[in-house]
Parts: C-alpha cells; structure tokens; sequence
C-alpha cells in the first residue's frame, strides 16, 4: 500500500496551494482530483470558440508584500510564474441611487479624492471610512462576536445618503448579498486589500494559475491524479484521518493509499459523506451554525465586436437595476430568478476582459455577467423548463444590457449560461456557495485544523472565502501540517 505525508481531496486553488508548499518542503504528497483538469472554481475552458473563466474576474496583487496570497504563493513557488495583469479602476458603479455612474479608482489617495469630489458632503465619513480600510489592509481583522455589520458601520458614517454607500460597496456581490449581515470587518479586509495593492487578473484566465500549482507540486516529487473519485477517508483505531480509497469515476479499480493526514480541497459536507457515520456527525456538528455563503449566475457572452464600441468603458462594471434605491435592497436580487423576468432584474456585475491586456483569445470578445443565485430557484424545475426559464433570462440580461450599451445585443455570438444550480453541481458545495460559509457577523474564527485529528480544509470554508481567503487558509493550512509533523 502506498503511503505519503499528505493526500489532498480535490485539485482546487486551496488543496494545490497547500500541496504545493508541502511538496517543496520534502512532504510526500498526493493530489486526487474527480474532473479532466485542475483547478476546480479557478479554471478556464473554452465552450466551442468562446472563452469562459470560471470564476476569476479580479483578485488584489500579490505582489504587493502586504498582501494576503504574497508570502504563501512565494512559498508555493507560482508567484512569479504567471502574469498578474492590472486592472486599472477598482470598478465602475452605475444604477440604484447613484444617478451618474460613479469610478472607483484602485488605491487609498486616488479613491478618496474621488470619493470627496462626488460627495463632498460626506467628506468626514468617507475620511474615516477609507482611514479604517487602510488600517484593516495593514492588520486584518477577522469577523468577530459583537462587531458591526457593513450596513452598520455605513449607516453610522453616512445616516441614510445610499448614493455614497453604492459607490463605496458596489461591488457586494464579492462578498456577500445582504450588507445588513455582511461582517464589517469582512468587507473591510477585502476592499481594503483592493485599494491597498489595485486589482489583478491573472493572464490567459485561472487555469494558468492551477497548472502553475500542480506543476510545482509535481516539480517536487509529488503527484497529481486526476479522473480518480475518493470514495473514502479511512480512520485509525484513535479516530484520526490515516488515509483514502479512490477509484475511477465509474467506481472500478479501488485504490487504498495510506498518509500522515489528509486535507479537503471540497466542502465540510463532501467530505463528512467520506467517513464513517460517527465522525461524520461529529465533523458536520463542528460547521452547523455556519451557513454557506451566496451563489452567483455567471453568462458568458462572446461578441463580434469589442465591447468598447457599445459604450463599456471599464474593465468592471457593477449595475444597480432602477428598483434597488438603498443598499440594503441588494439582497432582494437573490431570489429573482425564481420566477420570470418580468422587469426586475438583479444586480449586475460585468467584466469585458479586451479592455485589459488579459490573455483572453479573440474573437469573439469575451463578456462575463453575473449576479446573486441561489440553487433553490432552480431545484425541482423539469429539464425543458428549467433550459425554456434559463433562456429566457439570458435574453431579459442581454435586453437590459443593450438598453445601457445600444447595439450589443445585435453583436452576441456565443453565449454560456451556468445557474447557481449549475455552479453548485460544479462545485459540489452545498448551496452553490462559492465564498465557502458566509462572512456574516459575530461568528467564530475559522481554522484549516477540524475537529478529526489528522483532517484539515484547504477551501474558502476554512478562511474569508474568495482568491486571497482560499490562498491565505492554504497557507495556515501547510504550516499547521508542518508544525503538527
């Protein structure tokens, strides 16, 4: 029977982050991965000739030594070895109660020059509110019992002015749907990190960032498997994680492998559905006051023309619909698609990938649109209709955006439309969540380490959730796995 130092559950971003650390540590280490490829959310594919980024639109720098993903992607050995393209602006910010569309530029003085001369009237609140971001970007802050909720901490510096709120939280959907339980210091570690190094994308899509992992991973003696389904993880007679059985997809060719531990990649459900009935109970009792965080929609449109000759003229674009006139409305978005298009639509963010140098081939000139889901607005709908209400949404989206950009509708030629219930079957997390648990106030830190001995998460459940919480758990990850051996 083989044996090795640590066996990962899933090639996505956080169990190779974690195996590629450890393997260049001299750890012995297996990655074992269900799908044709690496990379789990942070992939890219081609649907026929349209590009599709799978969940990637914009990470801070990780250059910047400040920043959360610098150390461990140094140590993972990939820092260097993909291209982090910038961005320009943080995001352009139109609809709701803005009015005029209003730009975020990417760092602390541009922003609050930008912030003042749009509002002037909140000079004091936007000085304290970007002084506080700073401070979180420098020394991130946790969400923690007894803290404040973004809606919170925007109403007591801005009372109810949600013209600035929009323009300070457009971009919500990174996080979470609804401010009113979004963790203030959640947001703050986030947009502060946006502001403190400027948005990146990484060239050529995620998947260059993924194969750069299990490169480095493979580079240093360890191995990645793929098409291989882990059908259990074993326990000693303590009750500690000791190994895993994988097999094919179609279940033949069991394999038992040995390891000194054993790190999810997948969601605390997955792998509690993994292991015997007793620890399982015991690992999904660990994680039940935490509920998971919001799913998104994600249309890809490819265009004959880029987007620039319609009028989009930011790389990211976040557009509030007519009906949402405060904040706290952004989480109505959620359950729209539930029904029919009949006027509402949710909150839209949209990246056109040709107005950066970002690798992506053309044509057609790729634009990705999402927004708040949720699988329980599509679970239950048989296959015709689900397909019939999915179309019909894709054309209320690209109606709604030819009315902002006039003529792009005439110039779409591909189109890939994944639901929340598609993203969840992707991913295999429950409720589609795409940041692991949600970053709501007054909840416990979370740890890589569970509550199994030898069982660690390598996941967006074990940190803040997105690309710099997925990479930072990775690292604590390794280093308790270090310190443990």
């Amino acid at each position: 029977m083989a044996r090795y130092d640590a066996v990962v559950i899933g090639a996505g971003l956080g169990g190779l982050t974690a195996g590629a650390i450890l393997a260049r540590q001299g750890r012995k280490v297996l990655v074992i991965e269900r799908g044709n490829s690496v990379g789990g959310a942070a992939s890219s594919y081609k649907v026929g000739d349209l590009f599709v980024e799978g969940s990637l639109q914009l990470t801070s720098a990780p250059q910047h030594p400040q920043d959360p993903k610098h150390d461990v992607l140094t140590r993972a050995g990939v820092l260097d070895m993909v291209e982090w393209v910038p961005s320009g602006a943080l995001y352009q910010v139109r609809g709701g109660p803005l009015g005029q569309p209003f730009v975020l530029p990417d760092d602390f003085a541009r922003a609050r020059a930008a912030l003042i001369a749009r509002f002037p009237h909140a000079e004091a609140g936007i000085t304290t509110l970007l002084d506080e971001l700073q401070t979180s970007a420098a020394a991130p802050a946790l969400p923690a019992a007894g803290e404040l909720s973004l809606a919170q901490r925007l109403q007591q510096l801005f009372g109810d002015d949600e013209a600035v709120k929009c323009a300070i939280a457009g971009n919500l959907c990174y996080l979470h749907d609804d401010p009113a339980k979004l963790s203030w210091n959640a947001f703050a570690a986030v947009q502060g990190s946006f502001l403190q190094s400027g948005g990146r994308f990484v060239k050529g899509g995620s998947q260059r960032l993924s194969s750069a992992l299990a490169r480095a991973i493979m580079r240093a003696g360890g191995e990645v498997q793929l098409r291989r389904v882990v059908s259990a993880i074993t326990l000693d007679g303590n009750g500690a994680a000791c190994g895993i059985v994988h097999t094919a997809r179609d279940g033949s060719d069991p394999q038992q492998v040995e390891a000194a531990c054993v790190i999810g990649s997948a969601a605390p459900p997955v792998l509690a559905g993994l292991m015997p009935e007793t620890a399982a109970a015991t690992l999904t009792e660990s994680y039940a006051a935490l509920p998971p965080s919001i799913s998104l929609f994600a249309l890809t449109l490819g265009l004959s023309q880029p987007p620039t000759q319609f009028g989009v003229d930011a790389y990211s674009t976040h557009v509030l619909p007519s009906w949402m006139t405060r904040l706290a409305d952004y989480a109505q978005g959620t359950q729209l698609m539930a029904g029919e298009p009949d006027g509402r639509l949710p909150p839209l963010a949209i990246v056109d990938y040709a107005a950066i140098d970002s690798g992506v081939p053309t044509p057609p000139y790729v634009l990705s649109v999402v927004g708040p889901d949720s699988p329980a607005n599509w679970q239950g709908v048989p296959p015709d209709d689900y397909r019939a209400r999915r179309s019909r949404w894709q054309q209320a989206i690209v109606a709604a955006l030819d009315a902002l950009y006039p003529g792009l509708a005439d110039a779409v030629t591909h189109s890939a439309f994944n639901t929340a219930l598609s993203v969840q079957q992707y991913l295999n997390a429950p409720g589609g969540a795409v940041y692991g648990f949600a970053p709501l106030t007054g909840q416990p830190a979370r740890s890589p380490r569970t509550v199994v001995p030898g069982l660690y998460l390598a996941s967006a459940f074990a940190g803040l959730g997105g690309y710099s919480g997925v990479v930072q758990s990775a690292g604590v990850c390794a280093d308790l796995i270090l310190g443990d051996s």
